[in-house]
């Protein structure tokens, strides 16, 4: 399961990348030595935006092909996408968001993804596409390039705009995901670990080396980590398909975008076998150099305040680190994963810390029980609990990091608006009347000053309010497409149209971090739940054939999980919602709201249950260790 959840973690990281890579081409950069004109604008059809890039090959020159075409357009040709090609198909002529019958498709080395609605409009070097300024939009980054003359299509990254949003919340998504799938991956080393280290000790009281011992540890740690390993690749394969088809930024992906390569495979397959490895010899210390308190069952020192003040001081840079930075460097991305293992660090000692209190206030055998169980072996009541901590510090960090994709600005999404340069504001007024009486529309147009449609001179606002819903928008907007040739028709819907897709993409996120967090936190407390009972099935039969009634001892294993539980994951829950708050101050445009609330409900009520359902699949278990309990060789 970890490896499997690690490779397609890694897959959304690099996936963001290989899109943004085969985009950069619509980006054009200036030259000294120019071939071509290249321009870029954005249009929209039924609320989904369609690139349409205009190009020109200048006289006398020689231009090189654009990504996904084997040849440069001619003027007059118009070459889309597969996905613009059947919508174009189904649409009637009336609404079509581009003129023009296609010339032929745009490959894959042009497109995002295989739903990217994408146009080439090959022009004349004199025709206004090509000559025409056109205004920058700071609010729809990536969406307008004016005429540039370009020597190559090979483009430049965005610097700014949602592309470095989609990147930072990969990244966080990567760090909620990645941290509970190493402690899963450690814990599951670890299963058994009492019992394996009394045949260790036993081996090495008989005189095995340090050295035997460690081979015959790493050797197993290294066999099951390989077969775990092997079948998580085997997994990541099987549901490549299945992560492909999850729609983000725009739309599925293409399955080679997820496909990390075999070097990387490789590199995290070895990191999971490597985490195995030495979780497994980690414990080996006590094995080696005191083997007699093993096989005694003598009680090991217990986590020290050190890690308190460590997770104190962590918690207290990453403050420092958000104020200073901002929430979007890379640098509070760092500090965000530190705190998020620091929970990890703290947790073993504040379960010694509960079990002295709990040990001290019982008023009952199964609380003594279950305090003087924290009490021996925090570590392991912690690996039951960890999982759920870690979750509840992910529900806490999502309440508060909402997003809202209201705009600021006016605007009504049945009014279409078109900037006009204010000495032709009554030409073009009239000429939008007449396209739209000609295109059999009936809409309200007027002029005022909003702040929808923007040029790159003096203007006000051409408006045409439409009614009929979007079939008559969009019929609106083929008809008036054209009537400037530096900019499409627009609602405050389309300027706002990445955000709110955005928004979207983190709501989707924000569910498929949860369910997976939570998924592998109530997986991992089930076995390490199921392992504690077998490491401990001597204790249990001996405490039965005393007279304790099996009843209290699960009330007292029901305590020992529930009482940390409610301390470490109300704790986590209060951190997750001190970063959320901090990068929310950082990004200033987040609230704690309805959803939240509604997650953090859903977050506690599904980690409570999964918690005694886990508790409850293992009494069978707990049942039949005391049921065979009797006089032991050991």
């Amino acid at each position: 399961m970890s490896t499997t959840l690690l490779l397609l973690c890694v897959a959304m990281n690099l996936g963001f990348q290989h899109r943004t890579d085969r985009t950069d081409w619509r980006n054009p950069v200036e030259s000294s030595r120019p071939v071509a004109v290249q321009a870029m604008g954005t249009t929209f059809t039924r609320g989904e935006p369609v690139t349409v890039v205009d190009v020109a090959q200048l006289p006398g020159r020689t231009a090189p092909a654009l990504p996904g075409l084997d040849r440069f357009p001619a003027p007059g040709e118009l070459w889309v996408s597969p996905a613009l090609g059947d919508l174009l198909d189904r649409l009637p002529a009336d609404r079509h968001p581009v003129p023009g019958t296609p010339t032929g498709t745009l490959g894959r080395a042009a497109l995002a993804h295989p739903g990217d609605l994408v146009a080439v409009i090959g022009h004349r070097a004199t025709d206004p596409a090509v000559t025409a300024e056109r205004a920058p939009d700071p609010r729809r980054i990536g969406d307008i390039a004016s005429p540039t003359r370009v020597a190559s299509f090979t483009g430049t990254p965005l610097t700014d705009g949602m592309g470095g949003m989609y990147t930072l919340l990969a990244r966080l998504a990567t760090v909620l995901v990645i941290v509970p799938l190493l402690v899963l991956a450690a814990s599951a080393a670890r299963l058994s670990v009492s019992r394996r280290d009394q045949r260790l000790a036993a081996l090495r009281l008989i005189g095995a080396t340090p050295g035997r011992i460690a081979g015959l540890t790493a050797a197993e740690a290294l066999l099951t980590g390989t077969a775990g390993a092997l079948l998580g690749a085997v997994g990541y394969g099987l549901l490549l398909p299945v992560a492909a088809s999850l729609p983000l930024a725009g739309g599925a992906w293409y399955s080679a975008d997820l496909w990390i390569g075999g070097l990387p495979l490789l590199a995290v397959m070895a990191g999971v076998v490597a985490l195995v490895v030495s979780s497994a010899l980690a414990g080996l210390r006590q094995v080696v150099v005191g083997p007699l308190g093993v096989a005694r069952r003598s009680r090991s020192r217990g986590a020290s305040v050190v890690r308190a003040v460590v997770f104190v001081a962590v918690v207290a840079v990453y403050g420092w680190v958000t104020r200073e930075y901002g929430s979007a460097d890379v640098v509070a991305l760092f500090a965000f994963a530190a705190v998020f293992l620091a929970l990890a660090v703290i947790g073993p000692w504040v379960v010694r810390m509960l079990g002295r209190i709990v040990t001290a206030l019982a008023k009952r055998p199964a609380t003594l029980l279950a305090g003087r169980r924290l009490l021996d072996d925090p570590k392991a009541a912690w690996r039951i609990v960890s999982g759920l901590t870690l979750a509840g510090f992910v529900a806490g960090f999502f309440a508060l990091l909402t997003v809202d994709s209201a705009p600021p600005w006016g605007g009504r999404p049945d009014q279409l608006a078109i900037a006009a340069p204010a000495h032709k504001v009554g030409q073009t007024r009239t000429q939008a009347e007449q396209r739209l009486h000609a295109a059999g529309v009936s809409a309200v147009v007027g002029v005022d000053d909003g702040f929808v449609a923007t040029s790159p001179y003096d203007s006000r606002q051409i408006t045409a309010t439409i009614s009929g819903g979007t079939a008559e928008l969009d019929r609106a907007r083929t008809a008036l497409t054209g009537l400037t040739p530096d900019q499409y028709p627009l609602t405050t819907t389309d300027v706002n149209w990445s955000e709110n897709r955005f928004t979207q993409d983190f709501t989707t996120i924000t569910r498929v971090v949860l369910v997976v967090t939570f998924t592998v936190a109530i997986t991992s407390a089930g076995i390490t739940a199921a392992a504690n009972v077998l490491d401990r099935r001597r204790t249990y039969a001996l405490l039965h054939l005393a007279g304790t009634p099996l009843r209290v001892l699960d009330t007292a294993r029901s305590r020992e999980t529930l009482i940390p539980l409610t301390v470490l994951a109300g704790g986590a829950l209060a951190t997750g919602l001190l970063c959320g708050g901090s990068m929310t101050l950082a990004g200033g445009d987040s609230s704690l709201d309805a959803r939240g609330l509604t997650v953090l409900a859903v977050c506690c009520a599904v980690g409570v249950g999964g918690i005694l359902a886990a508790g409850g699949l293992s009494r069978p278990l707990l049942r039949s260790v005391t049921r065979y309990a009797g006089v032991r060789g050991e």
